[in-house]
């Protein structure tokens, strides 16, 4: 009974995990791309597709520490210090992402759906500078540093969102070392 739990959360683990993690690391590139560009629907399906996957699997994902505890049962480790320490990640990890990852992407959702694009240059205005022509004198503008332009809200919620996603992923990858390693396992692993 044993091999079949473990069977099935290390299956769980690869099909619900890893897709969260990967969805969520794209999304925020995805999102950046989606805002430069407000009117291109391909950009806005990718973002929706990509929120939609974490959200699916993020669900789907509660099988991998439900059989994962039915595993330690069956092996009697629920005492040891690595599975305690991974429990507690996983359900760090699972909090990062219900109330950072998520919310923040639909917010960004949203943000994308609003944004509406730059407007366009009227007719007959040029944004380029007027070349002063022979009969008048050549004036040199003074040097002044032009500042660097700031980061959009957005943009800043898009790298935030990023911060979080690496720490999630982290958490994951961090139960999945300790769940190889078992740190004092007796099996020699």
């Amino acid at each position: 009974m044993t091999k079949f739990l473990l069977a099935i959360h290390v299956l769980a683990a690869i099909v619900a995990i890893g897709p969260v993690t990967v969805a969520a690391s794209m999304f925020p590139p995805a999102a950046r791309h989606a805002l430069a560009d407000p009117h291109d629907e391909h950009a806005l399906a990718i973002v929706r597709n990509l929120s939609r996957i974490c959200r699916i699997y993020a669900v789907v994902g509660v099988v991998v520490p439900v059989f994962g505890l039915g595993v330690a049962l069956n092996m009697d480790v629920l005492g040891d210090t690595w599975l305690i320490v991974s429990i507690v990640l996983t359900a760090l990890a699972a909090a990062v992402l219900a109330l950072l990852v998520l919310p923040r992407q639909d917010a960004l959702l949203t943000t994308i759906a609003t944004t509406e694009p730059a407007p366009a240059p009227t007719p007959g205005h040029t944004a380029e500078p007027v070349l002063a022509t022979a009969t008048e004198p050549t004036r040199t503008p003074p040097l002044t540093p032009t500042p660097p332009a700031q980061p959009s809200a957005a943009h800043r919620a898009t790298v935030r969102l990023a911060m979080f996603t690496g720490i999630f992923n982290l958490l994951w990858a961090t139960v999945t070392v300790l769940m190889i390693v078992r740190p004092g396992s007796t099996t020699g692993a």
